[in-house]
């Protein structure tokens, strides 16, 4: 068993024996607007649950099903945007980087920088953002056995940054279907590296509305208890307060007014029984 590695993002810790930390926001930036108030739902959840809270949105989905499918503001106006919600609310913040030259504009914004499940084997991404010493949030591929993301931390290692963090997303099961594992968490975290769940891209349905993504929002909840039981050091999850009328991943994000009760469940959880499966080995 590789020696348990703790990730400090600010004032937030990730790893063992620390609180579990959350990471949610919308799928992607529709508006500022939208954007600051949801920011400022979730912190009023965190704070009353007293969590740990990173704020997630992305500034350009670039992997959409469809070319007509809204991908964002882009990653000037979306870094503007991130910018605004890290001094006013005064959280930390992450987004998901798509190339080299999108790295060089937000790197001295972004707290987290995170590397798409599409993409966590592209070794000039990982190395050029590596090399900004910023904490690396890589969301394990739908292709991968959580045993492959050895290859991607020696990747981050050789750039001497050891600030690696591991989500848990799913992976792909036949057409058009996503299973979660949840030895997955272990074994990942066995290695040393500290494992967020992601709750909401775990219950999407990848094309399954044709030109566009499926989901099974109904399943957030008891994966996300799973997970919890299972060790993990913290959950992703892509909120919105109308998600039928989201701009991207509508059938799988949760809604806002949902958020307060299942991480209320989960810290209770870790508290708990659960917290024998991972949290003290």
């Amino acid at each position: 068993m590789k020696n348990k590695v703790e990730v400090k993002i600010g004032d937030i810790i990730f790893g063992e024996r620390q609180p579990l930390v959350l990471i949610a926001g919308p799928c992607v930036i529709e508006t500022e607007e939208g954007c600051c108030r949801i920011a400022e739902k979730i912190k009023d959840v965190t704070n009353k649950l007293e969590i740990p809270f990173i704020f997630k949105a992305s500034y350009d989905k670039a992997n959409r099903t469809s070319i007509k499918s809204y991908r964002g503001p882009g990653v000037e106006r979306g870094i503007k945007i991130l910018s605004k919600i890290k001094e006013q609310i005064g959280v930390p913040v992450l987004s998901d980087v798509h190339c080299r030259s999108e790295i060089d504009v937000v790197k001295e914004v972004l707290d987290v920088i995170q590397i798409p499940a599409f993409l966590c084997r592209q070794t000039d991404l990982l190395l050029h953002a590596a090399k900004t010493g910023k904490p690396i949030n890589v969301k394990k591929g739908q292709f991968l056995a959580p045993w492959d993301v050895k290859n991607i931390a020696e990747k981050i290692l050789s750039t001497d940054n050891k600030n690696i963090i591991f989500t848990e997303r799913g992976t792909m099961f036949g057409y058009n279907n996503l299973i979660t594992d949840m030895r997955s968490i272990v074994i990942i975290r066995e290695m040393g590296y500290p494992v967020v769940y992601d709750a909401t891209h775990s219950v999407q349905i990848p094309g399954g509305k044709g030109s566009a993504s499926g989901g099974q929002r109904e399943m957030i909840e008891p994966l996300t208890s799973a997970a919890v039981a299972a060790g993990c050091d913290g959950l992703f999850v892509e909120t919105h307060e109308e998600p039928e009328k989201a701009m991207s991943d509508s059938a799988s994000m949760l809604p806002l007014s949902q958020l307060l009760p299942l991480i209320k469940k989960g810290k209770k959880n870790t508290r708990g029984f659960a917290i024998g499966l991972g949290h003290l080995n």
